[in-house]
């Protein structure tokens, strides 16, 4: 099954030394889910500030500049692994959160998971 593992960061944190030294973490996590056939794909994350809403308003497309909201946090990059059960990707989460250093939010994937009724 899929999962989303999500990294947020403060939007008012400077980059620091701490910061290099996760991010070179997260790169050995990284070649390691790669080598296993876990990973699926992983991108850190343009700022707020670069992102736009697109949306279509009235048949004509709407195209909004950031940054959005008032959120102290915001995703900041993500891993897209693929795990043979809910233990390994919560492993695997917390091997992220370990090289970040902060929490992480984790999420399975509609489609790998079989789309509930519900959401359909």
């Amino acid at each position: 099954m899929k999962y989303v593992v999500m990294i947020f960061r403060s939007v008012d944190r400077v980059w620091t030394a701490d910061d290099d030294e996760a991010l070179r973490r997260l790169l050995r996590l990284e070649q390691e889910l790669a080598a296993s056939g876990e990973l699926v794909s992983s991108e850190g994350l343009r700022p707020p500030e670069d992102g736009r809403i697109v949306q279509i308003r009235e048949g004509q497309q709407v195209v909004t500049d950031g940054p959005f909201g008032e959120a102290k946090e915001q995703l900041a990059g993500f891993f897209l692994i693929d795990a043979p059960d809910d233990k390994r990707a919560q492993e695997i989460a917390g091997r992220v959160s370990a090289a970040v250093g902060d929490r992480v939010e984790l999420r399975g994937t509609l489609i790998s998971a079989g789309m509930p009724d519900e959401l359909r």
